[in-house]
């Protein structure tokens, strides 16, 4: 355990209240290391990117920079939508690109998490998030890769992921999330010095 909290941003890629990847998300707050705070921080608000519009940005699009760059890491809850990730996500990433010296996402680690009422667990749009991410720079965890398919069918009473393999997969991907935020600390005050 280390001796700082670790923050976490929790972003789900969908609208939806009561949306398939918001209870995966809040599996993964129940199931996160005792040091680990993960915080939704939500995409409804963000307007359609502009680059009209980029200089100043809008408040809602300063507030999301601001709170990636200040936590220690991002976990993206991410449904699939046509092959692909949704275009509420897609958007709110086109805005932390903008401009490019102001990437909240520049080597900042990074999960993927995903759930679907399918077969293949949104393998696909993962795949799609992490090209946008790779041209973010992000420090992305490559496994284990959390790709809960039919999870109607995985759901616990109180709503949140049952599957003792789900929950184990996503406490796998925290802990590799949690020693990447570690090792940068470490690298971050050795730079200090």
């Amino acid at each position: 355990m280390s001796g700082e909290p670790i923050t976490v941003v929790g972003i789900v890629g969908s609208l939806r209240r009561e949306s398939y990847n918001r209870k995966l998300l809040v599996t993964a707050q129940q199931v996160a290391p005792a040091d680990m705070h993960i915080e939704e921080v939500p995409l409804a608000g963000v307007p359609l990117f502009n680059q009209d519009e980029e200089d100043p940005q809008p408040p809602v699009v300063r507030q999301l920079k601001e709170r990636i760059r200040c936590a220690d890491a991002v976990l993206i809850a991410t449904p699939e939508y046509n092959y692909s990730i949704p275009g509420v996500l897609k958007n709110a990433l086109d805005w932390m690109a903008r401009p490019p010296a102001e990437n909240p996402f520049e080597e900042k680690p990074v999960a993927i998490i995903g759930a679907t009422t399918g077969s293949f667990g949104t393998l696909r749009a993962q795949l799609h998030l992490r090209q946008v991410l790779f041209y973010l720079n992000a420090d992305v965890v490559a496994k284990p890769e959390v790709l809960v398919a039919h999870v109607k069918e995985k759901l616990g009473p109180d709503g949140t992921i049952a599957d003792p393999v789900a929950r184990d997969l996503l406490r796998q991907v925290l802990e590799v999330l949690r020693r990447r935020v570690l090792e940068r600390r470490q690298l971050q005050r050795f730079h200090a010095r």
